[in-house]
């Protein structure tokens, strides 16, 4: 089952992508994708309804988050070897964690703004995971049953605020956009195993990253494991997962970043596709 929220930012409301990849509205039935909605009965029951018989929402809707109410975004850093190498860091040994700002969520096509005076704004594909039921303490042949779904994610960085500015990695993560997520949360059921997922990414028509979930150096139940050593995890709550090789920071003979007017594509298996266009704050 693909959940979308669709309508203007800060007024979507709940549907569901039918067979034929259009938009139906579930506004009747739920009053939205949220941490409420996210349990094993509610999505069971959601699964058993008939999505034909629900009243089709006009094409080309804007999608948004297509989760509402995320309580945090906790991120697993250089969780692939091959981007661990191109950013000059060591393989960890551990998880990285480190959050994203709530106000950084945005949809799976609206603009990216780039922050005023930014020359290092990056981007990441990411595998994000959608957690339905709590956990705290949770070891790690439990932890897949805590997932509602997954999404497709990109973590939006600014690397001069990331790295050169002191402190934690939170400052280069965390501006308005830089978390766009979507277009569909796809159930756990749908998705199958998430440590098989192509994902890719373009920028202007070029394709800068091209990797896949088996490459994990900490997979799904290692990484909620962890996590929930050192915080709960609450439904409705994202995980985002690391990204493989290609980012613009370490792209060769010399770095690359984003700029305004600038288009990114992305793309994961099973899980859609991003069209962002970099903007103007």
């Amino acid at each position: 089952m693909k959940l979308v929220r669709y309508g203007a930012r800060g007024s979507e409301r709940a549907g569901v992508v039918d067979a034929k990849g259009q938009v139906r509205d579930l506004s009747m039935l739920v009053p939205d994708v949220g941490p409420a909605q996210l349990s094993p009965r509610t999505l069971a029951a959601l699964a058993a309804i008939d999505i034909e018989r629900l009243p089709l929402v006009e094409a080309g809707a804007r999608l948004g988050c297509p989760i509402a109410n995320v309580g945090k975004i906790v991120c697993v850093g250089l969780n692939y070897r091959d981007h661990a190498e191109e950013a000059g860091m060591a393989v960890p040994k551990e998880p990285v964690l480190f959050m994203k700002a709530i106000t950084s969520l945005s949809g799976p096509n609206d603009d990216v703004q780039i922050p005023p005076l930014s020359e290092k704004t990056d981007w990441e594909v990411e595998l994000g995971i959608v957690i339905g039921t709590r956990l705290k303490h949770v070891k790690r042949e439990d932890a897949i049953q805590h997932v509602a779904g997954y999404v497709l994610a990109n973590d939006v960085s600014e690397r001069a605020y990331q790295t050169e500015r002191g402190g934690q990695w939170d400052k280069g993560k965390s501006y308005d956009t830089f978390a766009p997520i979507g277009p569909w949360l796809v159930t756990a059921d749908e998705v199958g195993d998430p440590h098989a997922l192509g994902l890719w990414l373009e920028v202007n028509g070029e394709r800068m990253q091209d990797g896949n979930t088996k490459n994990f150096i900490f997979d799904v139940p290692t990484m909620l494991s962890y996590i929930s050593e050192f915080m709960t995890l609450e439904p409705g709550d994202l995980v985002l997962t690391g990204t493989p090789a290609g980012v613009g920071l370490g792209q060769k003979p010399a770095p690359k970043f984003l700029r305004v007017g600038d288009e990114m594509r992305l793309g994961i298996t099973g899980l859609g596709e991003q069209h962002l266009k970099c903007a103007h704050n």
